[in-house]
């Protein structure tokens, strides 16, 4: 089982569980930029409660890591679009991006942050229940003998529901027609009846 001591420690180990980035918002939310995609420098020390420069720190240490998460520097063409694109008014001529699964690889590395750990937690509470929830490997049937099943279900449900019930309708179909030739004459008789008093009213309604 992974803990969060390892996760700190191990960069193999970090980076089996980078897809897992819905525990950020789990934990708190996490603002992006417009482009939907990533977070500045500013926004992920926002995130973790601590200061810009831990956070430069920690990609002045882990740089070639955390690049591999998703985190780049954007300049020329690149900077001017994403400005245009996400309405930023600075005149720096670089800007730092965390991607997501750079933001989470954040969480695994920042030790001061107590945001931080509760994303730790969270990540290895899930890592924990993936690896022990039971996997099933169904022993998957011969076609031939699963249709041969089927077809005895098939025989065995027609014998004792269908083939008993049409045996009764035929038993009783004589009586069922004499008992709908009895409603029929009773219905003409109220018919008539009706059509009488009918008759009747548009006499005595009339001039």
């Amino acid at each position: 089982m992974i803990n969060e001591t390892a996760l700190l420690e191990s960069p193999t180990l970090r980076s089996s569980v980078l897809d897992r980035t819905d525990v950020l918002d789990r934990v708190k939310t996490l603002t992006l930029l417009p482009d939907g995609m990533h977070v500045t420098t500013a926004m992920v020390a926002t995130y973790f409660n601590v200061t810009v420069e831990t956070i430069r720190a920690l990609v002045h240490d882990h740089r070639a890591e955390l690049e591999a998460s998703g985190y780049r520097v954007l300049t020329g063409t690149e900077l001017s679009y994403l400005k245009q694109l996400s309405g930023i008014q600075s005149r720096t001529r670089s800007l730092a991006l965390f991607s997501r699964r750079a933001v989470l690889n954040i969480a695994m590395l920042l030790r001061d942050s107590e945001v931080a750990r509760q994303v730790r937690v969270y990540l290895l509470d899930m890592e924990y229940l993936a690896r022990t929830q039971p996997v099933e490997n169904p022993v998957r049937a011969d076609a031939s003998s699963l249709d041969d099943r089927i077809d005895q279900r098939i025989t065995h449900i027609l014998g004792k529901t269908v083939v008993p019930m049409f045996n009764a309708l035929i038993e009783t179909s004589g009586e069922h027609r004499r008992e709908l030739i009895a409603l029929r004459a009773g219905v003409q008789r109220i018919e008539k009846r009706l059509h009488q008093h009918n008759a009747r009213l548009q006499r005595l309604e009339g001039p």
